[in-house]
């Protein structure tokens, strides 16, 4: 998908230099590759909009992966045949920004967007070489997708699981398309609006810049800085100035 005239001028004529930075964009469609996907159609603004930049990106489908439910790292140790959790969280941990796409079903997220937030909570427990939670230094952002009402429902349950789990998440970070009210045409739809509807593209912009830039600052930064956050020094006993001295 081409970018329109605003996006490629928002994507001139800066200093800012994020090609150390990397992004994967999950799509949570409930099709396999191959299908159409309408919230890759949007998703793929953002994408374009970092490439020009010389972030590396990658699209993933969840649904392509052997994903089963459950909150530990690796399923097959709970009683599963198979689990690809471990190879996907791998290209999870290897980017700065995450980008969770996901359609909208009676007003909520896919299941396959549910099931990779468990998955994705089932590192929860694991911490990075500073003793902070594992995914802390990254940073995310939300597309969403669909013909019903629900678009800031499903951003507001996403974000909070993400920065429960210890993403960074910048302002306006989110993003979306649900057409008209009731049954219509979805994102790529021929004639549905949503490629040139000025409030979707200001969006999906604003909140691909707003990730580069946090991105850029945390990585520049070396991270969150590592104090007053760290599970392990809590564990050993340090409070952090923890106002009640009788603490035990």
């Amino acid at each position: 998908m081409m970018m329109n005239q605003k996006q490629e001028a928002l994507c001139r004529g800066h200093k800012f230099d994020f090609s150390s930075l990397s992004a994967l964009f999950l799509n949570c469609t409930l099709k396999p590759t191959g299908k159409l996907s309408h919230t890759e159609a949007l998703i793929e603004v953002s994408k374009a909009i970092m490439d020009a930049n010389g972030v590396g990106t990658e699209v993933i489908r969840p649904v392509d992966y052997d994903l089963p439910p459950g909150v530990y790292p690796d399923m097959t140790e709970h009683g599963f045949a198979r689990d690809e959790w471990p190879e996907l969280c791998g290209k999870v941990l290897d980017a700065d920004i995450l980008v969770v796409g996901t359609p909208i079903w009676l007003g909520e997220e896919s299941s396959v967007c549910r099931r990779v937030i468990e998955r994705l909570y089932g590192e929860s427990g694991t911490l990075n070489d500073k003793g902070q939670y594992l995914y802390y230094g990254r940073v995310g952002g939300c597309i969403i997708t669909g013909n019903e009402d629900g678009a800031k429902h499903c951003a507001m349950t996403v974000f909070y699981a993400l920065q429960h789990l210890g993403y960074v998440i910048p302002p306006q970070a989110d993003a979306a398309w649900v057409g008209e009210a009731g049954p219509g045409p979805s994102y790529a739809d021929d004639g549905s609006g949503g490629p040139e509807n000025d409030f979707t593209q200001r969006n999906v912009t604003f909140m691909t810049w707003n990730l580069m830039h946090l991105a850029r600052m945390i990585k520049d930064a070396g991270g969150i800085p590592a104090h007053g956050n760290q599970r392990s020094e809590w564990d050993a006993g340090c409070r952090f100035d923890h106002p009640n001295p009788d603490y035990r």
